[in-house]
This record gives structure tokens, C-alpha cells and sequence, in this order.
């Protein structure tokens, strides 16, 4: 078997297209045009090259982008002054603070301070716990990613066992709650768990976000599985690579992520429209929901 790459590529610029349109219309309607304030803490280079790859989406579709750099010894107080006063200002609707932050920054206390409403990374609690309880304002959107990649993709969630491979609240625990309101049987493992093939071989999903290059090799796989590698590793060469071994993988199952090329440009998109969805709050445009209403 050889599988099908799952071109995440291709299906985001279908989104940024979607969001264009969707942009064009809000402004129109009601004079608002969607404003996402990005804060980079330090100049560590993996962070800079993201949030310049999220100023440019937001070009592309018609979004407002602020960004807003700041050294990498600035005190913690002044961060949440600085949160402080985007949450104030009416013309920014979605804040995003790139992470990690420098490690005498708590960021726990950085993401509580953002409004929920502002939250288009969904990490603050009341959105991490509103997707427990399927009603969040906003979802992160490496998670949101995958679940529409799964579903544009055509792949089919309901009842099947999805593993998960990660339990941070960035990917793994956000991905398991939205398979699970998908009524897939879920799987969490993650680095530490015993016989890990023992528990991805059941997986007919298999998301993997543990931040280890190679982990899953093709002997941990379910003959037929579709494979997600949210992993974003640089090897010693420079190269990128994944969680999952890909070439071995690849020849067992259906349907796989490359990287880069596949998770990467979806978390991207998903911003994107969680930023138009904060703009529509601000507006009064749009309520709280059930996961599956979500954009």
C-alpha cells in the first residue's frame, strides 16, 4: 500500500480563498474589517518566521495585522500591560501571543489575561473548558486544522478509534476532545506511555504531536490508517521532519501528512478564521456554540 499524502497546502489555500470572501463581506455589511494583534516576545528565529508567515496570510485575505515585537527582557508587567490595553481597544479583535515566551514570563498568567472573546488561539480556560463541555468561543487552530483536514479530506470520524499521540493543551488534549465530539473512541498516549505501538497500532486515526522526530516508525501503524504528523522538527542538517518516520509509514497506510506541507498551513488558515470570528463577536454577529457550529 502507498498512501495518499493529505496536501494540507492545497486545502488551506482553498480556506484563505473562503476567508477573503468572507472578509470582503463582513466589511462590507458592517464597515468592521477583522484586526489580529500578534505579539513576539525575543527574536527566537522559529517564532519570528511563524508570526511573519501569519502576517502575510492575514495580507493575503484582507485582515488587519498588528504586530507588535518586543524585546526578550521586557518584564512581565509590561506584557500584561501591553495585553491589557489590546483587550481595550475596540479596533483589535483577536490577540495572539507567540510562544514560548522567555522563561521569566508565566504563561499561564499571559494567557488568562487575554479576553476570552480576544482568544483566537484558545488557550484561555474558559475556552479550553468550553471545549470540554462543547460550547467554546474559540478552539486552537492546530487541533481546528486537523479536524478540517480530516473533513474536507473526506475521512470519516464517527465511531472509529482515533489515537492520539501528545496531551498538551496546544494539540493533543483540544484534538482528542474535538474527535471525541465527532463520536470517535479515543486513545490519549503520549511519550512516556508503555508499549506505545501497542496502542497507535489500534488507531484507524493516528495524530501524533509529541515533539520527537521519528517516533512512530511503520511497525507502530494499523495497516489502512490515516496519519496525521503535526511534529515540526529541525535534524542537525537543517532539514524538517516530523513525528512519524515517513517513508516507512507511508507504504502502510492510506492517507498521511507530509512535513512540512500538511499540518502547518491549516493551523495558519484556522487562524484566519478565527479572527473573522472574533470580528463577528465584536459585532454581535455570532453566538456561543457547540463545537460542530464552530466556523
Amino acid at each position: 500500500m502507498s498512501a495518499q499524502i493529505l496536501d494540507g497546502r492545497s486545502i488551506a489555500r482553498d480556506i484563505r480563498r473562503e476567508v477573503r470572501l468572507e472578509v470582503a463581506e463582513l466589511t462590507k455589511r458592517t464597515g468592521l474589517v477583522p484586526c489580529l494583534a500578534t505579539i513576539l516576545v525575543g527574536n527566537d528565529p522559529a517564532s519570528t518566521t511563524y508570526v511573519r508567515n501569519k502576517v502575510r496570510a492575514c495580507m493575503e485575505v484582507g485582515i488587519v495585522s498588528v504586530g507588535i515585537d518586543l524585546p526578550a527582557d521586557l518584564p512581565q508587567d509590561a506584557l500584561l500591560h501591553e495585553i491589557a490595553r489590546l483587550n481595550r481597544d475596540p479596533s483589535v479583535h483577536a490577540i495572539l501571543v507567540q510562544l514560548p515566551l522567555p522563561p521569566h514570563i508565566s504563561e499561564r498568567l499571559i494567557l488568562e489575561t487575554i479576553l476570552p472573546e480576544k482568544d483566537v488561539d484558545g488557550f484561555h480556560p474558559s475556552n479550553l473548558g468550553g471545549l470540554l463541555a462543547g460550547s467554546p468561543l474559540f478552539v486552537a487552530s492546530t487541533p481546528l486544522g486537523i479536524l478540517e483536514l480530516l473533513t474536507r479530506s473526506n475521512v470519516a470520524i464517527e465511531g472509529k478509534h482515533a489515537v492520539v499521540v501528545g496531551w498538551s493543551v496546544v494539540v493533543g488534549k483540544p484534538t482528542a476532545f474535538l474527535l471525541l465530539q465527532q463520536q470517535a473512541t479515543v486513545t490519549i498516549c503520549h511519550i512516556k506511555t508503555r508499549d506505545l505501538g501497542f496502542h497507535t497500532r489500534q488507531g484507524d486515526i493516528l495524530v501524533v504531536a509529541a515533539g520527537k522526530p521519528a517516533l512512530v516508525t511503520g511497525s507502530m501503524v494499523k495497516e489502512g490508517a490515516v496519519v496525521i504528523d503535526v511534529g515540526v522538527n529541525r535534524l542537525a542538517d537543517g532539514s524538517l521532519v516530523g513525528d512519524v518516520s515517513f517513508p516507512d509509514v507511508a507504504a502502510k497506510v492510506s492517507l498521511i501528512t507530509p512535513v512540512p506541507g500538511g499540518v502547518g498551513p491549516m493551523t495558519v488558515a484556522m487562524l484566519l478564521k478565527n479572527t473573522v470570528h472574533a470580528c463577528r463577536l465584536a459585532c454581535g454577529g455570532a453566538s456561543r456554540g457547540g463545537v460542530e457550529s464552530v466556523h
